[in-house]
């Protein structure tokens, strides 16, 4: 059975792990979708995987509407938790950004594109 939690754990929340994946993070665009990944390396060691969503205060200056988004990127990720880890590894950290100034209609939508970005890293 797939484990579709999203523990304390796996939240990428310490100002040092962030600064770190920005300077030495890969980014990845698609469609609306825009990620930031640091693979474990032996000079970078990575424990476990942690995850993390930002939504631009530029696109949506409401503060619902960035929390909408962000709960809709945080459930893509829960539930496709088995694609990301095998498009982008065990150890990896990632922070997963909503680069669009429309809000998503639906779900299915954001769940879309979260998918075509794993598989397009997989085939890379």
């Amino acid at each position: 059975m797939t484990n579709f939690k999203y523990p304390k754990a796996e939240k990428l929340k310490k100002n040092a792990e962030i600064t770190l994946l920005f300077e030495k993070g890969k980014w990845k665009t698609n469609g609306s979708l825009r990620i930031i990944i640091l693979k474990n390396k032996p000079t970078v060691p990575i424990e476990s995987t942690k995850f993390a969503v930002s939504v631009s205060k530029k696109y949506f200056k409401r503060a619902v509407h960035r929390n909408r988004i962000k709960r809709l990127l945080r459930e893509c990720y829960r539930l496709n938790k088995d694609l990301f880890k095998e498009a982008f590894g065990d150890k990896t950290m990632a922070m997963l950004f909503w680069v669009s100034p429309e809000m998503p209609e639906k779900f299915q939508d954001v769940q879309e594109q979260f998918i075509k970005l794993c598989q397009a890293q997989k085939k890379s």
